[in-house]
């Protein structure tokens, strides 16, 4: 087909499917906002805590960029992909650099691959399957807002599941398999802050203090899905807390609270218990035992990661790799103020579950006793 002058207008392959929700092309999104996003997260884990891979892939549409990561927590080393370019028309074209995300079967299979790196055989690689062993269950919707500015309004479905496939880095092969490894994963879209914007006014409604809780537990036939964002004072903005069970209809788990016993001098989660209820007002508790940690300001790109965040322009066909050392938390000072995704063990009822107890605590929380960002735990 020749190609004129004003191809950047032409329609892209979406077009021709009956998916719109604006009288736009696909290429466009609905709202100008520069902070427009549509991205994943993978957890790929073991239940001995001796690995924790997560990936995940973002589209930036007003930005013109797509970049991707992944990163491998095995003992005190952190091996860490990244990749950047310019966003092209094919939106079902999910790679990026050595990264590529492959929907097999829509809310039920996904392959999960990193190239390996001809310069460097240690380097991270892999290639998995992600299978759900649950429906994809729709999690609130969130916003947040400083002064009347709206920063985040997103959109997610979680789901739980199983992996199967290789992993490899620093001289080894890790084989995933069914029984002994769990898979979560995460999929939202909406707008969020991309680093760049100037804070203007919003900057005078910094929040004191920022408490949450991001938990998807997988037990044999059942899913568990806990979420609780609460303010300074403990007062609670985002609320869910539902179990999960195939051929069954969900069911509510009221108001859940979490109590954390928190390693002494910092914020970093040892064990938990969460407190449910199940309709008929009986009381439910989860224990939580944390196997491995992963802090996403490190390697991942979450904010307040000093040397890459997600969306951000890095030039045509960025990829970066490095090997991080956590086992001084010193050499990454800002990984205190960013959420941590803990692979953790859960008993519920005398089973035995496994999951990610995504948390992160900064500033002042009256429940937890944290008077303002230096306090920890005693």
């Amino acid at each position: 087909m020749p190609v004129g002058p004003h191809a950047d207008d032409r329609p892209v392959a979406l077009d021709e499917y009956p998916v719109h929700q604006a009288p736009l092309s696909m290429k466009h999104h609905v709202s100008g906002d520069r902070n427009a996003y549509d991205r994943c997260i993978f957890h790929v884990f073991d239940h001995t805590g001796r690995a924790l891979l997560i990936a995940g892939l973002g589209v930036y549409p007003n930005t013109g960029v797509i970049d991707a990561y992944a990163t491998l927590r095995t003992g005190d080393r952190l091996h860490a992909v990244r990749a950047s370019d310019a966003l092209g028309e094919d939106r079902m074209d999910l790679s990026v650099g050595p990264l590529r995300i492959t929907v097999d079967e829509p809310l039920e299979r996904l392959t999960l691959h990193c190239a390996a790196d001809p310069g460097d055989p240690d380097g991270l690689s892999f290639d998995l399957t992600w299978t759900g062993d649950f429906p994809a269950v729709w999690e609130p919707h969130h916003t947040q807002r400083r002064g009347d500015r709206l920063t985040l309004e997103g959109r997610r479905f979680v789901q739980a599941g199983h992996c199967t496939g290789v992993i490899r880095a620093g001289g080894e092969e890790f084989a995933v398999t069914a029984g002994e490894w769990t898979g979560t994963r995460d999929r939202s879209w909406g707008v969020r802050p991309i680093p760049g914007e100037e804070p203007g006014r919003a900057d005078e409604f910094r929040p004191e203090g920022f408490h949450w809780l991001w938990i998807p537990m997988r037990f044999d036939d059942r899913f568990v899905m806990v979420i609780a964002q609460e303010d300074a004072d403990g007062y609670r903005t985002l609320n869910e807390a539902v179990l999960v069970r195939n051929g069954q209809r969900d069911t509510q788990l009221g108001w859940p609270r979490t109590d954390i016993a928190y390693r002494s001098g910092t914020r970093h989660p040892e064990r938990a218990v969460v407190h449910l209820t199940d309709p008929a007002g009986k009381p439910v508790e989860i224990g939580v035992e944390i196997l491995a940690s992963s802090p996403l300001a490190v390697g991942a790109g979450y904010p307040p990661a000093a040397d890459w965040q997600h969306g951000t322009w890095q030039g045509r066909g960025w990829t970066d790799r490095r090997v991080y050392d956590l086992s001084d938390p010193a050499a990454h000072p800002m990984a205190a103020f960013g959420v941590t995704d803990h692979a953790a063990r859960f008993t519920l009822d005398g089973r035995t579950g496994y999951g990610i107890f995504e948390h992160g605590s900064f500033g002042r929380h009256d429940p937890s006793g944290f008077a303002d960002y230096a306090a920890t735990a005693e």
